[in-house]
């Protein structure tokens, strides 16, 4: 992530252009939703942060990183039925890049492979930095040696990677490149492009592919994989500055053009560090994002019957005034459980609520925030099996640390 970027973010906001408001679409009161939060014993250390959640079939993963000076260290645990599996260390080093909105991923894969996604500076420039890729077949006891999905060798920013299973191969990943912005260019320009890249099985790279050259520069990614195959959710940047959520699928081996979710318009200078979230069931697809119209931040899903070639009305999920970091998962009725950081009274609250594809809504849940404790960064949500998991970073006393919750879906 760009840090002038969020720094300049942060003041423009407000900046936002105007469009008409969108309210649920069901005129119905807000539903009683019995959720039960359970908090977990979290397996990250002290100073971590940057958690993040990955599922495959009944598998669950979070990772993060920790801090142990002057080492950074990107770490994992696997959910088992007693807890969290003890963890274990991927990479560590003082080149570590350690970013609240740009974090590390482990995946597992269909045949049982882990793959690992981290970043690490390539050069003077705090902004610039390269992905790094490795596979384990022992469950995280041994890795292969990273490599990068990217091969222009410029020192510029790669990375808010989202790693997938790919069709027919192993490793499937997305990221945002800078190699346009690289100053040895005899014209260079501030166009950060999306890629993909695919590995096989073995861990061989099969190709890099462009998928937009011309998106928001530190906005995260997210990748589902429905019936038809992945479908990449990301805030697109045309010429005119506006900065809405588009996807792109993969079909017959190639990424479609770019379409947006939905038009909202949003007109804004620099990147409000705030991506979409993306999740598939069969041909269900559903995209949680934010977005700042009439001057206030909103938190909105749309859902799609046709494997994301179109989106239905936006449904509000905030109740007054969103921070955004959304994340969104399928559940097995066809609804979607939507978290998203609420800022109200004064404070910010990672809460998540359940709503139907028709725009009904259930009353909102809170998850953290509502004691001493400060929420930071990006909370993630994950389902597997009737569970759901959460994951936060959470600052007291000016140290953080990674939370989790897990809930039984109703």
């Amino acid at each position: 992530m760009k840090l002038r970027t969020l720094r300049i973010a942060i003041g423009v906001l407000a900046l936002a252009a105007l469009a008409t408001e969108r309210a649920p679409s069901s005129a119905v009161a807000d539903r009683e939703w019995p959720l039960k939060l359970e908090p977990v014993a979290s397996p990250a250390g002290d100073l971590s942060s940057g958690p993040q959640l990955t599922t495959q079939g009944d598998r669950a993963i979070l990772s993060w990183m920790e801090r142990v000076v002057p080492r950074s260290l990107f770490k994992f645990s696997e959910r088992t039925p007693s807890g969290w599996s003890a963890p274990k260390t991927i990479a560590s080093g003082n080149d570590l890049v350690v970013n609240a909105a740009d974090v590390p991923s482990v995946r597992a894969l269909a045949d049982g492979t882990l793959a690992a996604a981290w970043m690490l500076a390539n050069g003077p420039d705090p902004e610039a930095y390269d992905l790094r890729v490795a596979f384990s077949k022992d469950s995280g006891t041994t890795w292969t040696k990273p490599v990068g999905p990217h091969h222009d060798r410029t020192e510029t920013q790669h990375g808010f990677a989202s790693l997938f299973q790919s069709p027919g191969a192993g490793l499937g990943l997305v990221w945002l490149d800078g190699r346009a912005t690289n100053a040895k260019l005899a014209h260079p320009s501030d166009n950060m492009s999306l890629r993909a890249a695919t590995f096989s099985r073995a861990g061989a790279q099969l190709g890099e592919t462009l998928i937009d050259g011309r998106v928001c520069d530190c906005c995260p990614t997210s990748v589902a994989v429905s019936a038809e195959g992945p479908i990449v959710a990301f805030r697109d940047r045309s010429p005119k500055e506006i900065r809405d959520i588009y996807v792109s699928r993969l079909a017959a081996g190639r990424w479609t053009t770019p379409v947006p979710v939905h038009n909202d318009g949003w007109r804004i200078e620099a990147c409000p560090v705030n991506g979409p979230s993306i999740t598939a069931r069969n041909r269900d697809v559903v995209v949680a994002w934010f977005t700042a119209l009439n001057d206030e931040g909103k938190a909105y899903v749309a859902f799609s019957r046709d494997a994301g070639r179109t989106f239905g009305a936006p449904v509000r999920v905030d109740d007054e005034s969103a921070i955004g970091h959304v994340d969104v998962e399928l559940l097995k009725d066809g609804s979607a459980a939507v978290s998203w950081i609420e800022f109200a009274k004064e404070r910010s609250q990672f809460k998540v609520r359940r709503i139907e594809s028709g725009g009904a809504r259930s009353t909102a849940v809170t998850i953290a925030g509502a004691g001493d404790g400060r929420v930071a960064g990006h909370p993630r949500l994950a389902q597997t099996g009737n569970e759901l998991l959460f994951a936060w970073t959470e600052t007291t006393g000016g140290a953080s640390r990674v939370r989790a919750a897990r809930a039984a879906v109703p």
